[in-house]
């Protein structure tokens, strides 16, 4: 994984972003999560610690760390967007029966952004590219039956 949270916290100070316990609550579970939760998730663990936080809270303190790059927000069609702190270049493979999203390391395809350039006239910002199938505990679960 890439910053601390300690660091992470550290340049949000720096471009004058006030620390509150949330925003510091969010943005630590954020990079201690593994599962790429969505708000509400995340608003239901920490709820029981911040019992006057909001739904709202956490939205806007999303969107402030994805707009400080120290987040990525993964949106898949019609579901609720999900989370990742994990900013390093990688890809996700996606179960279509319970939603599970695995990180897995795969060499950039950086070839594939410099035939996209080459072939349409776009600068290239980059690219996202996305396995589906059915995780190994669902396949175990479906066999079974």
């Amino acid at each position: 994984m890439g910053a601390t949270v300690e660091q992470a916290l550290e340049q949000l100070k720096s471009t004058g972003v006030r620390m509150t316990p949330q925003r510091h609550a969010i943005l630590s579970f954020l990079m201690h999560s593994l599962t790429h939760p969505t708000a509400d998730e995340i608003y239901k663990s920490l709820s029981p610690s911040f019992p006057s936080m909001s739904v709202a809270t956490i939205y806007n303190n999303l969107r402030l760390f994805v707009e400080a790059g120290l987040i990525k927000e993964l949106t898949y069609g019609d579901d609720s967007s999900r989370f990742d702190a994990d900013m390093s270049e990688h890809y996700h493979a996606i179960c279509r029966t319970c939603g599970t999203i695995v990180d897995f390391d795969y060499p950039p395809l950086t070839e594939v952004e410099i035939a996209a350039s080459q072939e349409t006239g776009f600068t290239v910002e980059g690219h996202r590219m996305e396995i589906y199938g059915q995780c190994a505990g669902c396949s175990s679960r479906h066999k079974a039956n």
